[in-house]
């Protein structure tokens, strides 16, 4: 079965440590969440056919393990596990995401300052392996690993980037929690664009592979060309890690967003559909990248109507569902 998923925050500490109250994306002690809009948009995702919710959870649960890094109003285990029940419930399979890219780490609390120290070994493990118990051994488990440059980091008030073997190892650190607790780990792919070479070479076929596009181009003059070092200013060169994705074997959760246009999730879905092995997608990933907020129903909303679209498309066709 094809997997529809919706990406939904849970936390949104993810891009900053830095506190500012007007912006969206700062650092906040509290959560930036709306029950009755969660209680609608999973509703939504179930009635719209989608079949899988990963979930952001970063700082917004008590964890047993280390309650020192939740927010002020995190959920209760007790509550995390209401919630899981009920999107079961729903037809909706949870999947957990902890993002240790140190771009976007800012939930780790006092962990964030202490990247690839035998503390920090220490808390991710416990992290991962509770997290994986409270979700019942999930399917997958999604670690992030995007974005980690300097320039990803602009308004951080601590600024750390693992590069080369450290990278690879801590990569390689996670992997293996995430496998020897029962599931399959989940990475984005964009640091393919960035070092295509080294990907492809030491990245585990078995780790199921986000790449991310969320422009609406799919051409290039010079596809032959690949796979490339991409420039962070060249988005249109994005797409063409999913084609290198497949020519080099990994399985995919192909990944969209409605955060610049409204037409990526389709775009997405018909590209890949007419140009990678089926058998090696998995599915489709939506994403918002906006807080779990009432200012932002509508953005939601939209963006699980373009999976809704695309599902329904499916059906119509006699497409794979």
């Amino acid at each position: 079965m094809t997997i529809w998923a919706n990406l939904i925050h849970i936390s949104y500490n993810f891009w900053s440590d830095t506190p500012e109250p007007r912006r969206v994306s700062a650092y906040r002690d509290t959560m930036q969440f709306d029950d009755a809009l969660w209680i609608e948009l999973t509703q939504h995702m179930a009635d719209s056919g989608l079949n899988m919710a990963v979930l952001d959870l970063g700082d917004a649960v008590q964890y047993r393990s280390h309650p020192e890094i939740a927010l002020k109003d995190a959920w209760t285990i007790g509550r995390l596990e209401e919630e899981l029940a009920r999107l079961r419930e729903l037809g909706l399979e949870p999947v957990p995401k902890l993002n240790f890219s140190t771009s976007h780490d800012a939930w780790l609390g006092i962990y964030h300052r202490q990247v690839s120290t035998p503390a920090y070994y220490q808390v991710c493990q416990d992290l991962i392996e509770e997290v994986s118990e409270l979700f019942g051994t999930p399917r997958f488990f999604h670690i992030g690993m995007d974005e980690e440059t300097a320039v990803n980091q602009p308004r951080s008030r601590f600024v750390v980037v693992r590069q080369h073997e450290l990278w690879w190892e801590d990569l390689a650190f996670f992997e293996d929690v995430v496998t020897r607790s029962g599931s399959r780990p989940w990475v984005w792919s964009d640091y393919a664009w960035r070092h295509p070479q080294d990907f492809y070479w030491r990245m585990s076929r078995s780790t199921v592979q986000s790449n991310w596009h969320y422009d609406l181009n799919f051409t290039d003059e010079n596809e032959a060309d690949r796979p490339r070092k991409m420039e962070v200013e060249v988005r249109d060169w994005r797409y063409l890690t999913y084609l290198d994705l497949d020519d080099q074997g990994f399985e995919q959760i192909p990944t969209a967003s409605n955060y610049r246009q409204a037409k990526s999730f389709e775009a997405t879905v018909e590209f890949c559909r007419h140009r990678l092995d089926p058998s090696r997608v998995l599915g489709f990933l939506q994403t918002t990248w906006k807080p779990t907020v009432a200012d932002f129903r509508a953005h939601h909303l939209q963006a699980i109507d373009q999976v809704a679209r695309v599902i329904s498309a499916d059906g119509e066709n006699g497409g794979p569902r």
